[in-house]
Protein backbone atom coordinates (compact mmCIF):
# COMPACT_ATOMS: atom_id res chain seq x y z
CA UNK A 1 0.00 0.00 0.00
CA UNK A 2 1.54 3.39 -0.81
CA UNK A 3 1.75 6.12 1.61
CA UNK A 4 -1.04 8.52 -0.10
CA UNK A 5 -3.42 5.17 0.01
CA UNK A 6 -1.97 4.71 3.96
CA UNK A 7 -2.77 8.36 4.18
CA UNK A 8 -6.63 8.16 3.54
CA UNK A 9 -7.41 5.01 5.12
CA UNK A 10 -5.87 6.86 8.40
CA UNK A 11 -8.04 10.17 8.02
CA UNK A 12 -11.14 8.30 7.35
CA UNK A 13 -9.88 6.34 10.91
CA UNK A 14 -9.18 9.87 12.19
CA UNK A 15 -12.35 11.20 11.20
CA UNK A 16 -14.71 8.30 12.49
CA UNK A 17 -12.26 8.55 16.08
CA UNK A 18 -12.97 12.54 16.15
CA UNK A 19 -9.12 13.09 16.49
CA UNK A 20 -8.43 16.10 15.26
CA UNK A 21 -5.32 17.14 15.44
CA UNK A 22 -3.72 13.72 14.03
CA UNK A 23 -6.59 14.40 10.87
CA UNK A 24 -4.73 17.69 10.94
CA UNK A 25 -1.86 16.28 10.51
CA UNK A 26 -2.41 13.75 7.84
CA UNK A 27 -4.14 16.48 5.59
CA UNK A 28 -1.32 18.54 6.03
CA UNK A 29 1.04 15.10 4.53
CA UNK A 30 -1.51 14.57 1.85
CA UNK A 31 -1.02 18.36 0.63
CA UNK A 32 2.56 18.45 1.02
CA UNK A 33 2.87 15.01 -0.65
CA UNK A 34 0.17 16.35 -3.38
CA UNK A 35 1.83 19.50 -4.08
CA UNK A 36 5.51 17.45 -4.45
CA UNK A 37 3.64 15.91 -7.02
CA UNK A 38 2.29 18.69 -9.17
CA UNK A 39 5.66 20.11 -8.97
CA UNK A 40 7.44 17.19 -10.73
CA UNK A 41 4.75 17.07 -12.66
CA UNK A 42 3.95 13.01 -11.69
CA UNK A 43 0.65 11.71 -11.19
CA UNK A 44 2.19 9.67 -8.52
CA UNK A 45 5.26 9.76 -6.46
CA UNK A 46 8.20 7.09 -6.22
CA UNK A 47 8.74 5.59 -2.72
CA UNK A 48 12.13 8.13 -2.53
CA UNK A 49 10.27 10.81 -3.40
CA UNK A 50 7.94 10.39 -0.44
CA UNK A 51 10.47 9.84 1.76
CA UNK A 52 11.86 13.55 0.81
CA UNK A 53 8.41 15.09 1.05
CA UNK A 54 8.30 13.03 4.77
CA UNK A 55 11.74 13.78 6.01
CA UNK A 56 11.24 17.51 5.15
CA UNK A 57 8.52 17.62 7.02
CA UNK A 58 10.01 16.30 10.15
CA UNK A 59 12.86 18.85 9.65
CA UNK A 60 10.63 21.68 9.42
CA UNK A 61 8.93 20.16 12.73
CA UNK A 62 12.33 19.51 14.62
CA UNK A 63 13.33 23.31 13.59
CA UNK A 64 10.02 24.56 14.92
CA UNK A 65 10.09 22.69 18.66
CA UNK A 66 13.88 24.00 18.99
CA UNK A 67 12.60 27.34 18.29
CA UNK A 68 9.90 26.80 20.25
CA UNK A 69 11.66 25.86 23.48
CA UNK A 70 14.05 28.17 23.18
CA UNK A 71 11.12 31.05 23.19
CA UNK A 72 9.90 29.09 26.21
CA UNK A 73 7.00 28.36 24.16
CA UNK A 74 6.07 25.37 25.52
CA UNK A 75 2.52 24.91 24.48
CA UNK A 76 3.47 25.56 20.77
CA UNK A 77 6.70 23.10 21.33
CA UNK A 78 4.03 20.07 23.38
CA UNK A 79 2.18 20.83 19.58
CA UNK A 80 4.58 20.34 17.26
CA UNK A 81 5.93 17.47 19.17
CA UNK A 82 2.21 15.77 18.73
CA UNK A 83 2.65 16.42 15.09
CA UNK A 84 5.95 14.64 14.85
CA UNK A 85 4.88 11.85 16.61
CA UNK A 86 2.05 11.51 13.93
CA UNK A 87 4.18 11.95 11.22
CA UNK A 88 6.85 9.37 12.83
CA UNK A 89 4.22 6.65 12.51
CA UNK A 90 4.88 7.04 8.79
CA UNK A 91 8.66 7.27 8.42
CA UNK A 92 10.82 4.36 8.11
CA UNK A 93 12.63 2.68 11.33
CA UNK A 94 15.34 5.03 12.55
CA UNK A 95 18.97 3.61 12.43
CA UNK A 96 20.85 3.42 15.75
CA UNK A 97 23.84 5.37 16.98
CA UNK A 98 25.76 2.81 16.15
CA UNK A 99 24.19 1.34 12.42
CA UNK A 100 24.94 4.86 10.88
CA UNK A 101 28.47 4.84 12.21
CA UNK A 102 29.16 1.56 11.03
CA UNK A 103 27.78 2.98 7.53
CA UNK A 104 29.99 6.46 8.31
CA UNK A 105 32.82 3.64 8.30
CA UNK A 106 31.68 1.56 5.30
CA UNK A 107 31.52 4.73 2.99
CA UNK A 108 34.69 5.90 4.28
CA UNK A 109 36.49 2.59 3.35
CA UNK A 110 34.45 2.40 0.20
CA UNK A 111 35.46 6.46 -1.31
CA UNK A 112 39.15 6.07 0.19
CA UNK A 113 38.32 9.42 2.00
CA UNK A 114 41.26 10.74 4.22
CA UNK A 115 40.80 13.98 4.95
CA UNK A 116 37.69 16.82 5.30
CA UNK A 117 37.80 17.32 1.68
CA UNK A 118 36.61 14.12 0.85
CA UNK A 119 33.73 14.82 3.27
CA UNK A 120 31.24 15.58 -0.13
CA UNK A 121 32.55 12.38 -1.83
CA UNK A 122 31.46 10.15 1.35
CA UNK A 123 28.24 11.70 1.91
CA UNK A 124 27.50 11.85 -1.68
CA UNK A 125 28.09 7.89 -1.11
CA UNK A 126 26.27 7.95 2.15
CA UNK A 127 23.10 9.86 2.35
CA UNK A 128 20.76 7.76 -0.02
CA UNK A 129 21.68 4.29 2.35
CA UNK A 130 20.13 6.49 5.04
CA UNK A 131 17.31 8.93 3.46
CA UNK A 132 15.27 8.90 5.90
CA UNK A 133 16.38 6.62 8.18
CA UNK A 134 18.70 8.83 9.98
CA UNK A 135 18.94 12.73 10.56
CA UNK A 136 21.37 14.10 8.24
CA UNK A 137 22.96 16.41 10.89
CA UNK A 138 24.10 13.58 12.82
CA UNK A 139 25.62 11.63 9.89
CA UNK A 140 27.67 14.80 9.24
CA UNK A 141 28.94 15.03 12.27
CA UNK A 142 29.76 11.39 12.57
CA UNK A 143 31.52 11.96 9.25
CA UNK A 144 33.26 14.93 10.32
CA UNK A 145 34.45 13.28 13.25
CA UNK A 146 35.97 10.27 11.13
CA UNK A 147 38.05 12.07 9.07
CA UNK A 148 39.36 14.83 11.32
Amino acid sequence: MNLLNRLNEDMKQAMKSKEKEKLSVIRMLKAALQNEAIKLGNKQLSEDEELTVLSREVKQRNESLQEFKKAGREDLAQKVQEELEYISVYMPEQLSDEEVEKLVQQAIAETGASSKADMGKVMGVLMPKVKGKANGALVSKLVQRHLS
